[in-house]
């Protein structure tokens, strides 16, 4: 299938490995010029070794809790491609995992920060070249964690749930200009912060990963009915769906590539 986008321009944030790496692979091979964000040097060196070997793609390091950094992001991007159409947000973190009642301020705010406020910075500065263009593709990702809770993950959550609320409203403010805006809602998908969390899981409970995988999956995401954890591959295809010419009428959506993980049919 012609995806239609050959030749565009896609900035990809937290481009380094796992889903934003996946989805890089898969827009180089359409075609797709490729501007790979992350704030870590050496990571971000080995993502854009493997993008390469499949098509054009620029390393750009940015910390995208700094506005400056964004703001140099951009003009990097426009310096060398002269342009950008497609944004793909990846950059993510867990954040903090404690009681309610041990959470800080400062753990809420590093969370959202992140998770929330990154999208909103990167989209405020690439939306205007979207917008000369005449045409352009957001996809925020956002978590299963944004519409069904978990306790011990409460400010991801909250980040998570205001990320969907602004893709459906940033959908309806730019429309107009001929940019979709859409999310894409993983759940436990093979990435290095997952692999974080089942090392954390294997240490603590004196089990080897592939037991603290099965019994994650066990006693916390009883409803991912296809019970394993999902390729970053996966939810990439998903992705470059709506960054395509065949999403022409898909706006305001969250997609769940999940596995079946949310109990409900709510959104």
């Amino acid at each position: 299938m012609d995806f239609g986008i050959s030749g565009k321009v896609a900035v990809i944030t937290g481009g380094d490995s796992g889903i934003g790496q996946a989805t890089a692979k898969l827009l180089a091979a359409e075609g797709v010029k490729i501007a790979l964000l992350d704030r870590t040097k050496e990571s971000l060196e080995n993502a854009v070794e493997e993008v390469s070997k499949i098509g054009d793609v620029l390393p750009v390091e940015a910390d995208l809790t700094n506005l400056e950094e964004v703001e140099a992001a951009k003009q990097k991007v426009v310096d060398h491609f002269g342009a950008a159409h497609i944004l793909v947000n990846c950059a993510g973190i867990t954040g903090a995992q404690k009681d309610f009642l041990e959470l800080t301020d400062k753990d809420w705010y590093e969370t959202i920060d992140v998770d929330f406020m990154a999208a909103v910075r990167v989209c405020r500065a690439f939306i205007p070249l979207m917008q000369q263009a005449g045409w352009g593709r957001i996809v925020l990702i956002g978590s299963e964690d944004a519409v069904q809770p978990y306790v011990d993950e409460m400010p991801y959550c909250a980040a998570k749930a205001a990320l969907l609320n602004f893709t459906k409203n940033l959908s309806n403010a730019v429309a107009q200009n001929g940019i979709l805006v859409n999310a894409v809602s993983p759940a436990y998908i093979e990435t290095p912060m997952t692999d974080k969390m089942m090392e954390k899981r294997s240490k603590e409970e004196g089990m080897d990963f592939d037991t603290a995988v099965k019994t994650f999956l066990q006693e916390k995401r009883p409803h991912l009915v296809l019970q394993r954890r999902g390729k970053a591959s996966e939810v990439a295809a998903v992705i470059a769906f709506l960054c395509s010419q065949h999403a022409s009428f898909v706006v305001g959506s969250n997609f769940r590539v999940d596995g079946g993980s949310v109990a409900t049919v709510h959104q």
